[in-house]
């Protein structure tokens, strides 16, 4: 019997099921990314109005929440995950966070085109539904602009770096710039069986949409970018904020970024033993050109590349099934893909709830690589994938036994999935998967990236002093700067320049994200610890890493708390 099914008598279950057909009413694009139809040709409201229907549906939910007893203790964690997610969401409407945003990464402008990377291809109303919303694409921009033009009207507006970048990004979609068009690259796998006329609505409906975006890049670039601050930084208030938001835990700050410093040293030491056993010297950056040098580890083309990718996850799956991890059948299978986009993102699309639509893991291949070292990715693969993100964010969709609605399809706390996914890779070297010292040393160079993140997220938003005494005597006693910043990440990184680059903007632009992954791998091996300590002799990791993934996903202070009660 699943939760929705014995929500008669379970107050909190029964709240969660109506939050989630309320936020799927409000938001259509919602509905698609869970594969919920009936939606597909619909817009959200991204203008004022919208913002603040969706934040009183929150509003109401908490007092609802705060007034409602739980049946039992599944209840009571459900109802303790909720409380912390809606409060949060509603403190950073209030502190105009989520209004006010463009990003590289993160606003509307992005949420309005990745929409379509998951929409059905299958039929020809999935493709009429394509057509609707490319030809109505600016209904959403519409609205998001009304949103960002209030906001600014009260100061509120995002540092001119993020509408710059988003401006050019915006260009290489609708092929201003580069060699692509994302809008005519998505009508060209149109089956021509279904019709010469649905054809002609869809390259008109792309040119439409097409416009709209070239319309809404000049006016962020006209309108906005004018009153934008040049300073990127947001200062410790709303940066607290925002860590508190992505890690579902309070931290102390100051302390993270000292702790930042030495765990990067910690893992460079690794690497520097694994140079000197590969090359005879500790230069851990003439290890990563050797290991780049070396034709094994090397696979030409976008396309091997992701067959590559699909066999290392496919391995995995089938080696930890049954082994380290109970992993149910509907959840032995995910896709790698391309993205449509270049913008050096790689990231995690969950199941749709009938997994007839599978977890997805895609790479957004930047403009002008089509060379990969297969070193630096394999511990991409267990990260994203198994026992990864795909292992975690598809076994809550499937445990409606376990978690309520809500739970299984709407939340997520990135210190609670990037942490453990961090931690997966972590993992994986234990159990021996990462034997070979090449594809250790990338893994070791993912967590350094990881640990470079909380040291120039924190350090840039914070504007802290660069300490004066530092292993690489880098501008010790500085202010931390966006040129800082990027010469950081190319001293002690193996990744292209284009990525970093990008990966300096995100930061910038997502104040607290990027040190969710570190921190919250930090947390998962704390709350590890504490229930190593409260078990004793008794611990097992394996039944460990199952009590944990089936409280589902939440806020790290209330996955501590919880697990303490088990």
């Amino acid at each position: 019997m699943t939760a929705e099914q014995s929500a008669g008598g379970r107050p909190i279950d029964q709240l969660a099921e109506a939050y989630v057909t309320e936020a799927i009413n409000q938001q259509p694009t919602l509905a698609t990314a869970l594969g919920i139809e009936g939606h597909d040709d619909q817009w959200d409201d991204f203008s004022p109005d919208g913002f603040a229907d969706r934040a009183g549906h929150d509003r109401r939910t908490l007092a609802a929440l705060h007034a409602a007893t739980p049946s039992d203790e599944r209840e009571n964690t459900a109802k303790e995950a909720m409380i912390e997610r809606l409060g949060l969401q509603t403190e950073l409407y209030d502190a105009h966070i989520e209004t006010s945003r463009v990003s590289v990464i993160a606003d509307v402008a992005h949420e309005v085109r990745e929409i379509f990377d998951l929409m059905p291809t299958d039929t020809a109303d999935a493709w009429r539904n394509i057509a609707v919303r490319l030809q109505t694409i600016g209904n959403p921009l519409s609205g998001a602009r009304q949103t960002l033009a209030r906001e600014a009207a009260d100061g509120n507006v995002s540092a001119a770096r993020q509408i710059t970048a988003s401006v050019e990004q915006i260009r290489s979609w609708t092929g201003q710039t580069g060699s692509h068009d994302f809008f005519a690259e998505l009508i060209n796998d149109y089956p021509t069986e279904h019709g010469e006329t649905l054809a002609g609505d869809l390259r008109r409906a792309a040119d439409t949409a097409r416009q709209a975006y070239i319309d809404y890049a000049d006016w962020l670039e006209a309108d906005l970018l004018p009153k934008a601050p040049s300073l990127d930084a947001v200062g410790e208030e709303r940066y607290a904020l925002n860590s508190r938001y992505f890690l579902g835990a309070s931290i102390d700050l100051q302390e993270t970024y000292q702790w930042g410093w030495a765990e990067l040293e910690r893992l460079q030491d690794q690497q520097r033993q694994i140079a000197q056993d590969l090359y005879g010297h500790s230069d851990i950056k003439a290890a990563y050109d050797a290991l780049d040098a070396d034709p094994a580890r090397k696979i030409e083309g976008a396309e091997a590349f992701r067959d590559w990718m699909q066999a290392l996850a496919d391995q995995a799956l089938a080696d930890l099934s049954g082994t380290h991890f109970d992993i149910p059948e509907p959840i032995r299978r995910i896709e790698c893909c391309l993205a449509p986009t270049h913008d050096g993102g790689i990231y995690y699309t969950g199941p749709t709830e009938d997994f007839s639509r599978p977890g997805r893991m895609w790479w957004a291949v930047p403009e002008g690589i089509d060379s990969f070292s297969t070193w630096k990715e394999v511990t991409t693969v267990y990260h994203e994938g198994v026992p990864g993100h795909h292992l975690q964010v598809a076994q809550n969709a499937y445990r409606s036994d376990l978690l309520n609605r809500w739970q299984r399809l709407l939340c997520w706390v990135s210190g609670h999935g990037e942490g453990w996914a961090l931690y997966a890779e972590r993992l994986m070297d234990d159990l021996g998967y990462l034997s070979d010292p090449g594809n250790r040393m990338g893994m070791l160079d993912a967590q350094a990236l990881r640990a470079v993140r909380v040291i120039i997220d924190i350090g840039m938003h914070l504007q802290l002093r660069i300490p004066e005494h530092n292993r690489w005597d880098f501008r010790p006693g500085e202010r931390w700067t966006p040129q800082a910043g990027l010469e950081f990440l190319m001293m002690n990184l193996a990744t292209d320049e284009p990525t970093l680059r990008f990966e300096l903007d995100r930061y910038l632009g997502w104040p607290g994200q990027a040190p969710s992954y570190k921190v919250g791998e930090r947390i998962w091996l704390q709350a590890r610890e504490e229930a190593k300590q409260r078990a004793g002799a008794s611990f097992d990791l394996q039944q460990f890493h199952a009590q944990a993934l089936n409280l589902g996903p939440m806020g790290l202070d209330p996955l501590r708390s919880a697990l303490s009660r088990i």
